[in-house]
């Protein structure tokens, strides 16, 4: 078994590597420019919504509050009738990418540490390039991919952006194990 102190060069340098190509997957390649279209009459929505100061928060409309409900004629009706959506309400300020890299970069070095964690404990110090690459490759597409679906089965967010979004995880997946394979402890 192999502790984490000796793995911190991968675990930093797989974050700072992801980051910098999630960053220009999401900038200059071409595959996320249709993630989220705009809205049909979108000034229209806003002036309607704008006036319910509706807070922060993920909502479902319409929303039930049982399952009984959800089989009533009145439920059933507001379905039929819809709008039916999930939606995400954010609070009403400029955005800034700051706060959203400062976690992303964090999140990625959580998933480093836990790759390391898992490779620690299946890998012998030593072990080669392409065993490492294996065993941290599974590891990491696991925590970039594997969770995007629910997403899509239980909230109908679109196939497409959960596709994308789990190629892209591919992609930080491998440069994940190539950075562990390369800076393995020997």
């Amino acid at each position: 078994m192999i502790g984490l102190t000796a793995l911190w060069q991968p675990i930093l340098l797989s974050a700072v590597i992801v980051f910098i190509v999630s960053s220009l997957v999401h900038t200059v390649l071409p595959w996320h420019k249709g993630d989220y279209p705009k809205l049909p009459n979108e000034d229209k929505v806003r002036d309607a919504l704008r006036p319910l100061a509706i807070p922060p928060g993920d909502y479902g409309v319409p929303r039930c509050s049982s399952m009984q409900e959800m089989k009533s004629p009145e439920f059933v009706e507001k379905m039929t009738q819809g709008p039916v959506m999930f939606m995400t309400v954010m609070r009403n300020e400029p955005m800034t990418m700051t706060k959203s890299l400062v976690g992303w970069f964090v999140y990625l070095v959580v998933i480093g540490y836990i790759v390391g964690y898992a490779a620690g404990l299946a890998l012998p110090e030593g072990s080669g390039y392409r065993g490492v690459f294996r065993v941290v490759s599974v590891a990491a597409f696991s925590c970039y991919a594997l969770a995007l679906p629910q997403m899509s089965i239980w909230y109908y967010r679109g196939w497409r952006l959960t596709l994308i979004s789990m190629f892209d995880s591919l992609i930080y997946a491998l440069l994940t194990a190539g950075t562990f394979g390369w800076l393995w402890p020997r």
